[in-house]
Parts: C-alpha cells; sequence; structure tokens
C-alpha cells in the first residue's frame, strides 16, 4: 500500500511537471508556435494548394528551410510531408535558389532584378498545366526567408491562392547588439544571463543556440554582435576567437554574421605595445594581423562594432586624434576581407559644459564624407539615452555623405526593464517616420537609413538587445514583440506597428478576432501608456540613478551635471522643462529650418515634446485648456488609468490563453500598475514643491510621503 501511494505519488509529481514543461514551451517558442489548426474548412483550403514539397538545394541551409516548411506545416494542417528533390505532383510547393531552378520555372518567376541578393519571390505559378507554389531567391538565404514569410502566411490564416510575393530587406545590416560581458552577465539585460556560455564553448553547442539564429532568421536579421560596447578585449585572444568561431558556424546556414565589440586600447592590454595611438604603424599593424587572424577562422566574419572615447571608454581621442582616425584605422583593417566598421556616436563630455543633447552632432556632422567606405555611423534613435520619448537624433540627415546606422534599444533600460508591458515598435514607428526636411518634405529618418535620401551603399540598422537565457528569452511574454518588431522594421523600416502587432499575436498566441481586437489596441496604447506615468509633456532622464529603474528626479549629487536628472527637468517656482530654443542652448537649430522652426517656439512646438525644448511656466495653457501644472499630473494620472485597462483587457483573455503565459502576464501587469502609480505619485510630489499648486480634480492623491519615496533603494537592481 505505502509503495502504491508512494509510486502514485512520483506518477502525480511526473505528470505535473510534463504538463507544465509541455506548457511553459509555449513561452520557448515565440512567434514559431506552428499551433494545431482546428478550422477544417481552413485546413482543408490550404491542403488543396500544397500537396507535397519539393527542395532543390542540398546545402545546410536549403535543408534548414525544408525541415522548417515540414515542420511548420505538419503542425498547423495535421499531414505528414516528405521531401522530395522531383516535382511529380500538382500543387507542390517548390524551394530553390534561382540557379537550381529549371529555365521554364525562371520564366515563370520573371525578372531576378526585382530582389537584391536577399530577396525572395513567393509566386503561383502553372507548370506544364500544373499548379505549382515556388519559393526562390538569388540566395538560398532568400530561399530561407521566403519559407518563413510563406509559413506566416499560413500561420495568420491568410491566401495562399494565386500568390506573388516580391520583396527584399530594405537595409543591408540588420543586427542584434548584445551587451553581453564574458561572465555571462547583460548589461542593461532583464531577462536573465548571457545565451553564450563561455565557459561550455567550443565543445558544448547550447540548443538555444540554434533556436536563437532559427527566431532571428524567421525575422530577417543578419547578424549579431555577441559582446558589450563597454568591451572586454579578451574576446580577440586566440582562447575565445575559437569560441566565437563556433557560433559563427552555428549561425552561417541561418544567413546571420557575427560581429564583435573591438576595446579601443586592446594593442595595449593583449597585445603587448605601449600605445593605441591609430596614427602608429606598429598599432595599425596589430589590428591588420588581428583581423587576418580573425577571418581565418571565421572568413564571413561581420566586422567591428566600437564605442570610443564615451563614458570613460578609450579611444583615439586618448592621443590627440579624432573619430575619423580612428575609424579609418579599423576599417583599412577588415576592409581586405569585406568587414564593417560600425563607430558608435553616442559620445558626451563631462569637459563640455554644453547641452549634452548637442555633443554628438557637434562631434561628428564635421566629418562628414570623412570616414571610409566601409564604415557606417550608428546613431541612438534621439540625442539623449533611450528615453521613452525623445525627438529624433538632429544627426539624421544631416550627414548626407556618410552611411548612418540606426541604434534602438529593445531592451527596457528606461522603461521599467521587463515588467512592464511595452510594445517598442510604436516608438521605433515615431522615429522612423520624422520628416528630417533634409531634402524637401519627406526626408524622413527612415529614408535617411535605408539610403532611399542620402544614396550610399552601406545601410543598417541595429538593436540592442534584449534576449537572456529565461525560458521565455526576454522576461516578459509581450518583451518578444519587441525582439520580432525590430526584425520587421529593420527588414522594412515603412512596414506599420499595427501590422506588426496583428502579425506578431496571431503567431505567438490567436487568429480569434475577439482576442486579437482588444489585445491589439492595449498593445499599441501601451507605449504611450509608459510615456505617461513616466515622462510626459516631453519631460525626460529623470530615473533613478545607476540602475535606471524607477522614479528620481530628485537625484542632484552625482559626479557629472549631466548624469543628474535635475540637469533635465529645471523645475523652479516659475517653471519646468529644458530650453533648447534660442534663448537657451539653441539645440534646435542642429535640425534643418523647417524643423527647428517648429521645435523652436511654444505656440508650434508639439505637447508630447514640449518640455524637451522649453522651460514652461507651471500656468501656461496647454491646447486643452488645461494650465502645465494640471494637465502634467493628469497625464501620470491617465497614464496610470492606461495600465488599469490593460489589465481589464487582459484578463478577459484566458479562454484564448495557455494557463502559463495568461498568469504571466497578469502578474507582470499587477507590477506594472504598481509601478506605473509609485512614479505618478513620486514625481508629482517632487515638482509640486516648485508648483505650489494642489493636484488637481481626478488625480488620486499619493499614499506616501515624498520622503519615503525619495529614501527607496535598490542595490540589487539587474541589469547595472
Amino acid at each position: 500500500m505505502r509503495y502504491q501511494k508512494k509510486h502514485l505519488f512520483i506518477l502525480t509529481i511526473f505528470l505535473l511537471l510534463f504538463s507544465f514543461k509541455t506548457m511553459a514551451q509555449k513561452d520557448y517558442k515565440l512567434w514559431l508556435q506552428y499551433d494545431n489548426k482546428t478550422d477544417a474548412e481552413l485546413v482543408s483550403k490550404y491542403l488543396s494548394d500544397v500537396q507535397g514539397i519539393v527542395s532543390l538545394g542540398n546545402s545546410e541551409t536549403s535543408k534548414i528551410a525544408s525541415n522548417e516548411l515540414r515542420l511548420g506545416l505538419q503542425n498547423m494542417l495535421g499531414k505528414k510531408f516528405e521531401i522530395k528533390a522531383k516535382i511529380d505532383l500538382d500543387k507542390t510547393l517548390i524551394i530553390g535558389s534561382k540557379e537550381l531552378l529549371s529555365a521554364e520555372i525562371q520564366k515563370e518567376i520573371g525578372n531576378f532584378d526585382q530582389i537584391n541578393e536577399e530577396g525572395f519571390f513567393i509566386k503561383t505559378i502553372s507548370l506544364k498545366g500544373k499548379s505549382q507554389i515556388v519559393i526562390t531567391g538569388k540566395k538560398e538565404v532568400g530561399v530561407l526567408y521566403g519559407v518563413y514569410s510563406f509559413l506566416r502566411l499560413i500561420q495568420t490564416d491568410k491566401s495562399i491562392k494565386n500568390l506573388n510575393i516580391v520583396d527584399s530587406p530594405k537595409t543591408n545590416i540588420r543586427i542584434l547588439n548584445h551587451w553581453d560581458n564574458l561572465d555571462r552577465t547583460v548589461e542593461r539585460g532583464y531577462a536573465g544571463f548571457s545565451l553564450w556560455n563561455w565557459q561550455k564553448l567550443p565543445d558544448f553547442i547550447d540548443q538555444r543556440y540554434i533556436d536563437y539564429a532559427r527566431a532571428n532568421a524567421s525575422i530577417g536579421i543578419n547578424g549579431t554582435v555577441l559582446t558589450n560596447v563597454n568591451a572586454n578585449a579578451l574576446i580577440l585572444t586566440p582562447q575565445y576567437l575559437e569560441k566565437v568561431e563556433v557560433l559563427a558556424n552555428v549561425f552561417r546556414p541561418y544567413g546571420i554574421k557575427v560581429y564583435l565589440t573591438a576595446r579601443f586600447s586592446a594593442p595595449i592590454e593583449i597585445g603587448g605595445l605601449k600605445t593605441a595611438d591609430p596614427k602608429d604603424a606598429d598599432v595599425a599593424n596589430w589590428w591588420k594581423n588581428k583581423a587576418q587572424e580573425i577571418y581565418k577562422k571565421i572568413p564571413d566574419f561581420g566586422g567591428f562594432l566600437v564605442k570610443a572615447n564615451s563614458e570613460g571608454q578609450p579611444g583615439p581621442q586618448n592621443y590627440g586624434r579624432d573619430h575619423v582616425d580612428g575609424a579609418n584605422m579599423l576599417a583599412d583593417a577588415v576592409a581586405p576581407f569585406g568587414g564593417v566598421i560600425m563607430w558608435r556616436a553616442f559620445v558626451y563630455s563631462e569637459h563640455d559644459a554644453n547641452d549634452r543633447a548637442k555633443q554628438a552632432y557637434a562631434e561628428f556632422v564635421p566629418y562628414d564624407g570623412k570616414f571610409k567606405e566601409n564604415v557606417i555611423v550608428q546613431v541612438k534613435n534621439g540625442a539623449i539615452d533611450f528615453q521613452p520619448r525623445e525627438p529624433f537624433h538632429p544627426m539624421f540627415g544631416a550627414m548626407p555623405k556618410t552611411p548612418l546606422m540606426m541604434e534602438f534599444q529593445i531592451t527596457q533600460e528606461y522603461l521599467g526593464f521587463s515588467t512592464h508591458l511595452v510594445f517598442l515598435p510604436k516608438l521605433f514607428q515615431e522615429v522612423l517616420e520624422s520628416d528630417t526636411y533634409r531634402k524637401g518634405k519627406g526626408t524622413t529618418v527612415a529614408k535617411v537609413i535605408d539610403g532611399t535620401s542620402t544614396k550610399t551603399k552601406l545601410t543598417g540598422i541595429a538593436g540592442v538587445s534584449n534576449i537572456g537565457n529565461d525560458l521565455n528569452w526576454t522576461g516578459h511574454p509581450f518583451a518578444q514583440a519587441n525582439w520580432y518588431g525590430f526584425g520587421r522594421l529593420a527588414w522594412n523600416p515603412q512596414l506599420d506597428s499595427e501590422v506588426i502587432a496583428d502579425e506578431w499575436l496571431r503567431c505567438t498566441f490567436s487568429n480569434d478576432e475577439n482576442f486579437i481586437k482588444p489585445v491589439k489596441e492595449m498593445m499599441i496604447e501601451s507605449r504611450e501608456a509608459v510615456v505617461n506615468y513616466m515622462t510626459p509633456l516631453g519631460l525626460h532622464h529623470i530615473m533613478d540613478t545607476g540602475h535606471h529603474y524607477g522614479p528620481g528626479p530628485w537625484v542632484s549629487n552625482l559626479s557629472r551635471p549631466e548624469w543628474n536628472p535635475v540637469y533635465y527637468h529645471k523645475a523652479d517656482k516659475n517653471g519646468i522643462g529644458f530650453d533648447r530654443s534660442k534663448t537657451g542652448t539653441n539645440a534646435t537649430a542642429q535640425y534643418a529650418p523647417e524643423v527647428a522652426k517648429i521645435f523652436s517656439t511654444l505656440e508650434t512646438c508639439p505637447e508630447k515634446d514640449l518640455l524637451w525644448f522649453h522651460h514652461v511656466s507651471w500656468d501656461y495653457k496647454l491646447k486643452n485648456g488645461q494650465t502645465l501644472w494640471n494637465g502634467l499630473a493628469l497625464k501620470y494620472q491617465e497614464g496610470v488609468n492606461q495600465v488599469k485597462e490593460m489589465q481589464n483587457v487582459w484578463n478577459k483573455t484566458d479562454k484564448y490563453v495557455d494557463e502559463v503565459r495568461f498568469k504571466e502576464v497578469q502578474m507582470l501587469l499587477e507590477i506594472q500598475y504598481k509601478e506605473a502609480k509609485w512614479w505618478r505619485d513620486a514625481c508629482l510630489l517632487y515638482f509640486q514643491q516648485y508648483s505650489g499648486k494642489e493636484l488637481p480634480a481626478g488625480v488620486e492623491k499619493p499614499t506616501q510621503s515624498l520622503d519615503y519615496f525619495q529614501s527607496l533603494k535598490f542595490p540589487f537592481a539587474p541589469g547595472n
């Protein structure tokens, strides 16, 4: 009897664990769920158009593409498919690059000049009187991208009849920047430790590396920077390069190149030289030899990402040189192998008392046209630092002779970490759609970075990764949408964030319109909600110090002025905001005249950017008739209310979502609601000292004192 009870107990535990693992795998599968379709009529339609699969290629990439098709179609349609090498059926799905297609199929496809080297066709053709679907491209990686696009059609319940899809990426480099350290900590990482287990590499290849590559390929990401921009020179030593080589080998069939961060002082730290002066011949030769060593191991190595002379990092200015000297020296080292240097423009100096927002522009724009052709300058979306909202960076469009690469932050450093639901493609789209006016109306940021307006050959978008070794990869189930959305916008910067949200929800959760409509609206509103309860009306950089967790508008004791929130909001008895107009730092002059004119005056400045560009009286009347103080307080309250509404929406989705993910999001939204109130109360109590005004009707009264909020400490907040 005791044995039976023990056996039953063990069996129960096993079933519970198995059940949990099965449900939890939903989190791990990201947007590649390939859930079985229950609509028999829809399944019948799909099966009438795809009765077999033919793969014309035999490379690793071809095998990945055909296996993905088999996995996806079998799971979604409930039918087993064999991968054949010859076309012997009607309604066959044929995959293969251009060179593998017969002349007859090539003729049916049409002009391959319509696509670039990574582009693809998905086309229904007639072949010997039989209807077939062909997925093809100039290169095999294009076929792989086409396969994922085709599977997405079925995932999202789209028709696959009479297909004629022609698609190519609009940018060359679509890359994740991992701020991962060699000890597996992640700077600004909120989803566990780094994926890269350097201790076990090169001999142990974690399945996660393969799944990571697969997820990236499915959204068109073609590069990854493995290491932190605050670089460690050890990654360039032979011991680590053999580990990097293994990762490169895993990623290559998925069309993903590996890049590394280059510590500018590496010739001293690991090379035995006494200087890292870019004009020193021994230094230049050291980098050339190092590049040769890397490319011998990794022939398709992408190149280096460099953070130099920023926040204490070494760089060419240490030797009286400039960014051009440093970037071009490294560019010469990788040029013979087709490598690229991505040189970050995130620079600001404690020795420059001018507006921090102006420094990158002032430092880089004079160098326009002086960088080597394989250098691309990587510019953050705004001039400060990944704030919940920033006006677009004035450098975009101001360097027409220099390739500029967008840098977005996918990880939520200033947006509540991985506990807040924030759909960032909405932020990305806002920036990309911004009009620089540099070549007249319609010269959007998107057209600058994809080369449309500048005609630069080298183009790219980088995203600071939010990926860690958490089961669900990103810490918050909805943070997966930010990785997904980044990839889709890197492929096509003109995409609409609502389309992206719709795709992701259907691929990740459900195609039921009763679920899609309210949850999509919730996602689209989520970014504005965060702006409202953190930094409304153009406020910025008012988070707590170091960890950047929670509000800290009172911080004023840091060693550098521009690290202190008081530097940015400048609240006093007269008002609040940073004057960047002609009467202040004149940062508006860094924009094209048409844009500067809009930002420069209170009357024309968009209210969403008001306190970014102007110091405004507490009694200033907003467009809705409210005073600035009342309007600010009501915005904070609106943000809190929006999170409450997000909770209400999500609480009605349990019938469409598995229990594990439903409860995860439910708990995280509760944290977000508490923290939204924390932001509102702490900020309004602090600013109320200066306004001297009561909170308006409709704004909840704080339940704690300002002293209480100022006393809170978070020594173990993640991502420092």
